[in-house]
C-alpha cells in the first residue's frame, strides 16, 4: 500500500519556516550590556557630558569622536530612552454608595459626587 492513504505524521518539515534569513531583534533592548548604543559626537568635552547622561541613566553605550569638518552628532537613540514617557495611573472614583474618599465619611453621591 501506498503512504498517501494512511497519515503517519508530517513527511519533512516546512524549509520555509525553518531557519530562514529573516531575523528581528524584536526582544533586544536598547542601552543594554547585549546591545550597547550607537554614539558619535563631534568633540571630547561633548563625549563627556553624554557619558554622564549615560552613566545617571545606567545605560550602556559605545560613544565615537568625529572631529571631521562636517560631522554631525548622532544621539537620537539617547535622547529617545531619557524622554521615555512614564504610564499615567488614576486612581478609581468611588461608586455611588461607598464612602467618599476626601473622608467626610458621608456617601460618595451625597459629598463629592
Amino acid at each position: 500500500m501506498s503512504d498517501k492513504f494512511f497519515f503517519k505524521g508530517r513527511q519533512d518539515s516546512r524549509k520555509d519556516h525553518v531557519g530562514g534569513a529573516y531575523q528581528t531583534n524584536a526582544g533586544s533592548n536598547g542601552g543594554s550590556e547585549k546591545y550597547p548604543l550607537a554614539l558619535r559626537v563631534t568633540s571630547e568635552a561633548r563625549r563627556k557630558e553624554i557619558q554622564a547622561l549615560v552613566d545617571e541613566a545606567q545605560l550602556h553605550a559605545q560613544i565615537h569622536v568625529d572631529s571631521s569638518e562636517g560631522a554631525q552628532e548622532s544621539i537620537a537613540e539617547l535622547t529617545a530612552l531619557l524622554n521615555k514617557s512614564v504610564t499615567v495611573k488614576v486612581d478609581k472614583t468611588p461608586a455611588r454608595n461607598n464612602p467618599c474618599s476626601c473622608g467626610s465619611g458621608k456617601k460618595y453621591k451625597k459629598c463629592c459626587g
